[in-house]
């Protein structure tokens, strides 16, 4: 089974911004040391408790200090950005790091409405344009625009031996079309999604096409996971996620993930309960065996390429840890 990491670079409490970027480099590190594929780094905008605004900027950081384990963004999201400049970027990244870069692409805003303004106006007129700006970006990334096209003139200099790999991430069927009209490897975020993600997936592999990029359809899927050493540590250690994602959704001010010894004191009310049985759904929470047989069952449900693992706990400990747990009862 093939495993990789989503990093979110969460910013846990009494920590700052610095601490959170720098442990997330260590966790590339530590992904690369036990074996796991790839590393990638999601992009947020103003979200107090998330510290990677800039994934780009983070891939040169990460890149420098690790050798060989992939790396990319989860995702860049195109409706803020002109395709040149993207793929500019990582033409760069993809030169300095040779065959280990991967562009991921997300359409989602990553942040409040007011965020969305300040980083590129019309948002939503950014994202009915998405389809055109895909394209620009693989012409840019390829390098291959027809000769009577006005930007057939110009490359995304540097040129990489070996271009970044282009990945559409989504939770939907139009997601998934779209990666299939594009010939681009797809990444569904199962841990994200209500929706039927089998049947989102198959409609990827049933209408790929073909393309410069990748001949094969190739999948990951994402998945949400706490690991310890035993099951009733992964739950309290999951507790404290789930206090932290309540708060959040209530628009309260960031205040770190609880402690297991703050999680102990509070008293749920039944509609944090129910929040909480609906977040538990969709992660995987246990002690190594228990979470091998639940990585199994959804690669096998989905026929997944790859399982991407996010782990967010209340230490960076208790985070290194979970993968550490998870690497070596599935190698």
């Amino acid at each position: 089974m093939k495993l990789s990491i989503l990093d979110q670079s969460p910013v846990l409490s009494g920590k700052t911004a610095q601490d959170a970027l720098r442990e997330s480099m260590k966790l590339a590190q530590l992904g690369e040391k036990l074996g796991y594929t790839r590393y990638w780094i999601a992009e947020h905008h103003d979200f107090s408790g998330l510290a990677s605004s800039a994934p780009e900027v983070m891939l040169g950081y990460i890149g420098a200090n690790t050798e060989k384990i992939r790396i990319g963004a989860g995702a860049v999201l195109l409706p803020h950005y002109k395709p040149y400049k993207v793929a500019e970027t990582f033409n760069m990244l993809a030169t300095l790091f040779s065959n280990r870069i991967d562009l991921g692409i997300g359409r989602a805003p990553g942040g409040s409405a007011e965020a969305s303004i300040a980083l590129s106006g019309n948002f939503l007129e950014n994202v009915r344009n998405m389809p055109n700006s895909m394209k620009d970006l693989l012409h840019f990334l390829y390098n291959n625009y027809p000769s009577d096209h006005m930007f057939s003139k110009i490359s995304a200099h540097p040129l990489p031996a070996i271009a970044p790999v282009p990945w559409i991430l989504g939770t939907s069927i139009k997601s998934a079309i779209q990666a299939a009209e594009y010939g681009t490897a797809y990444a569904f975020g199962h841990f994200m999604s209500d929706k039927d993600g089998i049947e989102i997936v198959n409609t990827y592999r049933n209408a790929f096409q073909k393309s410069r990029g990748i001949q094969e359809p190739q999948v990951i899927v994402t998945v949400s996971v706490i690991c310890s050493e035993t099951t009733g540590q992964a739950e309290e250690l999951a507790l404290s996620w789930f206090l932290s994602k309540i708060q959040t959704d209530k628009g309260e001010k960031n205040k770190g993930i609880p402690t297991v010894e703050e999680v102990r004191k509070y008293a749920l009310t039944s509609d944090e309960e129910e929040r909480i049985i609906e977040m538990r759904n969709k992660m995987i929470i246990g002690n190594p065996k228990e979470v091998k047989k639940q990585l199994v069952k959804l690669q096998s449900a989905y026929h997944a390429d790859e399982i991407m693992i996010i782990t967010i706990t209340n230490s960076y400990e208790s985070r290194k840890k979970s993968y550490e747990l998870i690497a070596k009862e599935v190698w």
